[in-house]
């Protein structure tokens, strides 16, 4: 079934609006994210009440732009999708009420959909022969988690952090060398220029037979490196430290996805979330896949971080298995 579907995605600090087609050939029409980097910058990080008035002042606006771009109207659209679960609350909240009441005012079918798997489903924009199943790390500002995909829409969460995210380690510990947020592309092009082998951090995998990981360990070894170097008056070795804590959280995936894939077997591994822009994951992970013979799928850049397009496109997925949200479709700040 051929679809336009309106999509809208609030969950943290990007306000966006995106028209996809779906059903035949996977096509973003539009896909207008408002970013609010430069006022959190500010402040080091996302303030949750100031992300929430952003949201408010941009969704209108952004999503009257994404219909116009996609060259549809209210009419057109079969469905719109909604990010739901999991973010900040009163981010979500905004996003989910805008959805709602052009829903239900006009009488089109409302999908919720689940932050995680629409980053997922970024994938299937990017790659047409892509299908479940497949193995699939998600890793963002706000999660990692190692997820078995057997169809569109039934998921299995295997492993994952039981801390810090892997994007929030790589934030905070830019932060403290003095580098504005977010750090991660600072941080990813500083590891290219240091020694991965001047320091020996911790590794984020934890040895206890699950799948799961602790990046708050790894941090806080880092952060307390940095700060005894401060009170000697040393200087950040800061490529060779970037370098290093790059190293132990790429060494640390590997490890979790060779038990993984043990334990689940896939020919094909998916990369996806704010994280998988960094170079250097993309690239250890390629490798790891080649070694093994498997087929490895990341999406474009633009598509990594927080967008409307990839809910569109897993809301479309979501609307095919029947899930229907209505006036009643609250946000929700966790949640599988």
């Amino acid at each position: 079934m051929l679809m336009k579907i309106l999509s809208i995605e609030s969950s943290c600090d990007e306000t966006s609006a995106a028209v996809v087609e779906m059903g035949g050939e996977r096509k973003i029409l539009s896909n207008i994210v408002a970013s609010q980097i430069e006022t959190h910058a500010l402040y080091g990080g996302v303030v949750p009440e100031i992300a929430s008035r952003a949201h408010i002042e941009a969704i209108s606006g952004i999503t009257y732009e994404a219909l116009s771009r996609a060259g549809v109207t209210l009419d057109e659209i079969d469905a719109i999708g909604v990010t739901n679960r999991p973010g900040l609350i009163g981010a979500l909240l905004v996003g989910v009420n805008f959805a709602k009441s052009l829903a239900v005012s006009r009488g089109i079918p409302l999908v919720p959909v689940h932050h995680i798997r629409g980053h997922i489903a970024a994938n299937y924009l990017a790659y047409p022969d892509l299908k479940p199943p497949f193995l699939a790390l998600v890793a963002s500002g706000g999660h990692t988690s190692l997820i078995e995909v057997r169809s569109y829409t039934d998921m299995e969460t295997v492993g994952r952090t039981r801390d810090d995210a892997m994007g929030e380690a790589f934030d905070k510990v830019a932060r403290v060398m003095g580098i504005p947020y977010p750090g991660g592309a600072e941080m990813d092009r500083l590891a290219h220029l240091g020694d991965p082998k001047a320091f020996a951090f911790p590794s984020a995998a934890l040895n206890d037979g699950t799948l799961d990981f602790s990046f708050s360990g790894l941090k806080t070894h880092i952060i307390n490196l940095l700060h005894r170097m401060e009170q000697k008056g040393e200087p950040y070795p800061m490529e060779d430290i970037a370098a290093s804590f790059t190293a132990t959280v790429v060494s640390s995936v590997v490890k979790k996805l060779e038990t993984a894939l043990e334990r689940y077997p896939h020919e094909r591994l998916v990369l996806a979330g704010g994280v998988s822009a960094n170079s250097h994951l993309r690239e250890a992970l390629q490798a790891f896949a080649d070694k093994r013979g498997l087929t490895f799928y990341v999406p474009p850049r633009a598509l990594c971080g927080d967008n409307a397009a990839m809910i569109g496109a897993q809301a479309y997925y979501e609307y095919e298995a029947g899930v229907r949200g209505d006036a009643s479709l609250n946000a929700f700040a966790c949640g599988e």
